[in-house]
């Protein structure tokens, strides 16, 4: 699946504010992204970042 920035994504797992939403700031070999519940940001490399994510929810 591709993946652009400020698309929106839904994990598998919630983050511990409970919130399974993030958006997407940064692509590459790379990705950042931030917690819609809380504003937290994470950096994870492209292949981990592809297993939390269960779907894209919107752009």
């Amino acid at each position: 699946m591709e993946y652009l920035v400020g698309d929106i994504v839904y994990t598998k797992k919630p983050h511990p504010c409970k919130s399974h939403e993030w958006e997407v700031i940064r692509v590459g070999a790379d990705f950042k992204i931030k917690c819609l519940g809380c504003g937290h940001i994470v950096m994870l490399p492209r292949t981990k970042f592809e297993k939390i994510v269960k779907k894209k929810i919107e752009k």
